[in-house]
């Protein structure tokens, strides 16, 4: 199979109702990007300074769709329309932030996401916002919010600020048992490391000498203590988890352990050799809430063949996850290129696993459960 032949760019749904502090998060991640370039599809302009991203020539790389619902004022193709524009090379994007309106169905925009056939995206997770001090009264006007809670990736608990230590612990517990598998992330204004939704974009230093004004130049601006952006709580939320092997990986075993990864696992990254599996390729891993999609790539001339992985998540336990990766590397029994060791045929049936998550076109929009939560992105990787 041929690789991708340009680097597909996440594109990341940013929901949650109104007041729940959506445009206060993406004005965070504009503001401390860390070089990585960002387009926005956003209808709800709030406080984000589009005036002047329209002076200093960013306008570019945001898509204004009016006023309405983004996932009711466009289907799949249309969306498709806007993400092209944002894709093509001249825009030079590293992440595209889609803010939807507090009133969207944030379900049906993973839906229009999965169903695209636009080869240059990649679904980057499916991120709600809710506000701590107003969750209850959000149910009450709101009892939708269980169902978006469903289908999220990620869950950021905003304003905990506003509320005492006793209830952040019980409403962490609540929109955990609504949320499932998914990540939660307890937050004050918005502030949420950028590293949980986006890699940060490594640019020769040249680049960032000559240039115009970025989002980041425009909405930079000093919090009251004066550290915005810098603190060390940003990280305190979260673990990540590195993981590297010179064995390759037993592709049953890995698929065992994927299929069963535990909640709160957000991002699953890197690559994955699989040895007698498939000799002539190194596959990329990019798994994100219960989204999981493998892209084979061939080994370079020279390249050392390793497995490495990064996991991300919240409330993860970080020993029992390296202990779980350690135990899917093949051994001798396992491995067609010992002496004894599995045939070519069992080997390949491992493979089965692996490779029903490999997809080179994008999946019909009917394979999709408007109703379900990991079902919504596993019918993608399995159509």
């Amino acid at each position: 199979m041929t690789p991708p032949r340009t680097p597909q760019i996440p594109v990341v749904v940013l929901a949650g109702f109104l007041g729940s502090g959506k445009t206060t998060l993406l004005n965070h991640l504009l503001r401390n990007r860390a070089g990585t370039r960002i387009g926005v599809i956003v209808n709800d302009f709030g406080a984000i300074e589009i005036d002047a991203m329209t002076v200093s020539g960013q306008v570019g790389s945001t898509v204004s769709l009016g006023n309405g619902c983004l996932c009711c004022a466009v289907d799949a193709s249309e969306l498709d329309t806007f993400l092209e524009a944002l894709t093509r090379p001249s825009a030079r994007l590293d992440v595209i932030v889609i803010e939807a309106s507090g009133l969207a169905e944030p379900q049906e925009l993973v839906r229009m996401l999965l169903a695209s056939d636009n080869p240059h995206i990649l679904y980057g997770g499916l991120v709600e916002v809710v506000d701590a001090a107003e969750f209850g009264r959000t149910r009450q006007r709101h009892p939708e919010l269980d169902r978006h809670l469903a289908v999220a990736d990620l869950v950021v608990l905003n304003k905990t600020d506003r509320v005492g230590e006793a209830e952040r612990e019980r409403l962490r517990a609540a929109v955990a048992e609504l949320s499932g598998p998914a990540a939660v992330i307890s937050a004050v204004h918005g502030r949420i490391d950028p590293e949980l939704l986006f890699d940060p974009a490594l640019r020769p230093d040249h680049e960032d000498k000559v240039r115009q004004l970025t989002f980041e130049d425009l909405l930079r601006e000093e919090a009251p203590d004066g550290h915005e952006g810098h603190d060390d709580h940003l990280h305190a939320s979260y673990e990540s988890v590195d993981f590297t092997s010179d064995i390759p990986m037993d592709p049953r075993r890995f698929m065992e352990f994927l299929d069963s990864r535990p909640d709160g696992l957000y991002r699953i990254k890197g690559f994955a050799d699989f040895g007698a599996g498939d000799r002539d390729n190194t596959y990329a891993l990019h798994a994100v809430g219960r989204f999981l999609r493998f892209v084979p790539r061939p080994w370079a001339r020279g390249e050392q063949r390793l497995t490495q992985l990064v996991m991300i998540g919240a409330g993860i336990d970080a020993a029992a996850l390296s202990a779980g990766l350690a135990a899917c590397r093949a051994d001798g029994a396992e491995r067609a290129d010992e002496p004894g060791g599995a045939d070519a045929a069992d080997v390949e049936r491992a493979m089965w696993g692996v490779l029903r998550y490999v997809q080179e076109q994008a999946p019909e929009p009917e394979a999709f459960d408007a109703h379900g939560s990991a079902d919504l992105r596993e019918a993608a990787a399995e159509a």
